[in-house]
């Protein structure tokens, strides 16, 4: 194994626009390698571009453009766009590039020199779309597997022994060396292996663009030989030294070039050069829109990541980083591996509300208010109780079995389930109750709170660079870097001053599907009666009609720009209300945290500020207009009926 922790991703095509799709791959590949630089890894992260193929020189000529300016650009709107999305990579490989053509020529020669290459006659069908030969068993109606026209090709080429690798890549499967995640990925790959392999034609006519074939200009390097070659041009192959980087710990993919190149060609082809592979081969799923179609750039459906950053940051009124990190988290906690998922705007926001607005963003926020309410703003110098330290514990232990098998998705869950957990604990140990009565358990209780943010900031930070450093600037502590620290006492030590909560992630209002066409023309709206209309008496049956409910404060913030407003996310016990009361002349965000109030729970929701308020508190009328919120006299459950 090679001295640093390399991590290796598929190469996206350079032929149109990247989308969400293409940054899946290196995404993970990010997230891996972070989480590798906090297990103290000397971690090297590559990615890069395929640029060579028949369909890459067609679409430039299409376009009227010169092919290598044509790469060029795409190329780096490709590499903007992975940094954009806050990726690290240590490499960025286009194998247009000279480094990239001296490697792939060394590794052919070494092949050719090992007998593993020779030359040959190839008749068959050629799908350019996929850049992919086929037998005419293969074809459906006529067309490739994936429905794109196929052409006849008759031309001498050269091959690869192909055949001669079917059983020591079998025995590598079998004894573990070389495994695909998931499992249900590597049966494919041994039912494809155990069909037979052919030796595989690994080359064309020169058409004027690809890597040429060592002493043999009139070809070219078939571009799925070529491309799985960008891997170990990272290393400095062939110069000295390629060997400290090389073999990767993963490789990341998409599972529909996993079968036929990743997990059976490339690997024989490291093993006719007498090099190692990597251990494992991680294949995620498509992403699918949610008319059930795959996103293709060919079809032009596609959903551009920094259209997606920009739409998120306007509607959640938060900077284009933390909106990154949202579509970082959402993209691959939600990865499928061993199906397809499916993309809709308003699972995503849905998502969004659940996971970062309502769970992290909530406790986030009812913590520190708590800790400045009942402690004076700085960490408790008491022990963090024993029930959080058991979740700490098991929420680190899930994450690193999750990161271990490359499941990227149940690493997220169980980052998210600590903060589900810790929710749960607030509304259980109550500190305003034990505020109120005094009880020496506040100052545990509140350092235990704090304790599994914390934690979770560690955890989360893989996925949401930004977002752990802005908890952790709020925690008044440096973030989280070193693995050995999540979950340590000293990781938060009693006495830190904290800083103020600010909402990271506020609310978003959910994408509603478009409306169906309507056959009919619509009713006219009853006419609405004026305040002055309503009447002064009204029936027992009416009063009836109103829902009070007693709720519970377990976040509150400012809403820019009003001067009467507060944001209030109210327990009702059941479930949680957004509700905006117009009590900020009053009440400060942290003297809200905690406290029970009376809500109408049933009235139609309203737009304030442009944001919906799903419920109105019950006050009373105080001097020069302030506002004196009802409560119950004592605690009640929360959503209790008020009658």
């Amino acid at each position: 194994m090679g001295s640093k922790t390399t991590v290796c991703t598929a190469i996206p095509y350079v032929n149109s626009t990247p989308h969400i799709g293409n940054i899946l791959t290196t995404l993970s590949g990010d997230i891996t390698a972070r989480y590798f630089r906090m297990r103290g890894q000397d971690v090297w992260f590559q990615v890069g571009t395929d640029e060579n193929g028949l369909k890459i020189k067609e679409a430039a000529e299409k376009q009227g453009a010169d092919p290598m300016e044509f790469v060029a650009g795409i190329a780096g709107r490709f590499e903007s766009i992975f940094r954009s999305m806050g990726m690290a990579p240590d490499d960025f490989v286009r194998t247009t590039s000279e480094r990239h053509i001296r490697a792939t020529q060394a590794m052919f020669k070494t092949l050719l020199d090992a007998g593993h290459i020779y030359e040959g006659t190839y008749e068959g069908w050629y799908d350019v779309s996929t850049e992919t030969f086929f037998k005419e068993e293969e074809l459906v109606d006529g067309k490739s597997p994936d429905g794109n026209e196929v052409r006849w090709v008759s031309e001498k080429n050269y091959f690869f022994r192909l055949s001669a690798f079917e059983q020591p890549l079998l025995e590598a499967y079998e004894t573990g060396r070389l495994k695909v995640v998931p499992a249900t990925r590597q049966n494919e790959v041994l039912s494809f292996i155990k069909q037979g392999l052919r030796d595989a034609c690994i080359s064309r006519a020169n058409p004027g663009w690809g890597v040429e074939v060592p002493g043999d200009p009139s070809r070219v390097i078939y571009v799925w030989f070529d491309a799985v070659i960008n891997y170990i041009t990272t290393t400095g192959y062939p110069e000295p030294g390629w060997e400290q980087y090389w073999p990767p710990a993963v490789q990341w993919i998409g599972k529909d070039i996993l079968t036929r190149f990743h997990a059976t060609m490339w690997p024989a082809m490291l093993m006719g050069c007498g090099y190692e592979f990597a251990p494992v081969i991680a294949a995620h799923a498509w992403i699918l829109l949610g008319s059930g179609e795959k996103i293709s750039k060919s079809k032009g459906n596609v959903i551009e990541p920094l259209d997606l950053r920009d739409q998120l940051a306007e509607r959640a009124n938060v900077s284009p980083e933390i909106a990154v990190d949202a579509i970082r988290y959402l993209l691959t906690a939600g990865m499928g591996y061993e199906n397809d998922t499916t993309f809709t705007y308003e699972d995503f926001d849905r998502r969004y509300n659940s996971d970062l607005a309502n769970d992290l963003g909530n406790a986030l926020n009812r913590s520190l208010s708590m800790a400045h309410k009942f402690c004076g703003g700085v960490v408790p110098d008491a022990a963090i109780e024993q029930e959080v330290l058991d979740a700490v514990a098991a929420a680190r232990a899930g994450y690193e079995s999750a990161m271990e098998g490359y499941r990227l998705e149940q690493a997220a869950s169980a980052a998210i389930g600590l903060i589900r957990f810790l929710n749960k604990y607030i509304d259980t140990r109550a500190p305003w109750a034990l505020a109120k009565n005094a009880d020496p358990a506040l100052p545990a209780v509140v350092r235990s709170m704090l304790f599994a943010v914390r934690t979770a900031e560690g955890l989360v930070a893989p996925y949401m660079p930004v977002a752990s450093a802005m908890i952790a600037a709020q925690l008044g502590v440096p973030p989280l870097m070193d693995w050995t620290m999540i979950g340590a006492d000293e990781s938060l030590p009693a006495g830190t001053v904290l800083g103020q909560p600010q909402p990271i992630f506020p609310r978003l209002e959910v994408a509603k599907p478009a409306p169906k066409e309507k056959t009919e023309a619509p009713k006219p709206e009853p006419k609405k009666k004026t305040m002055e209309e309503a009447p002064s008496v009204i029936e027992f049956a009416d009063f009836a009609k109103v829902q009070f409910r007693v709720g519970r404060v377990v976040e509150a913030e400012e809403v820019p720009g009003s001067q009467k407003l507060l944001k209030l996310q109210v327990s009702l016990g059941d479930e949680q209300r957004q509700i905006l009361a117009g009590i900020k002349k009053s009440y400060q965000p942290v003297d809200m945290i905690g406290r029970q109030v009376i809500v109408v729970a049933n009235l139609k929701p309203a737009k304030l500020m442009g944001l919906e308020s799903q419920g109105m508190l019950l006050a009373a009328d105080g001097p020069d207009g302030a506002a004196i919120l009802l409560q119950p006299e004592a605690e009640a459950p929360d959503g209790t009926s008020v009658h």
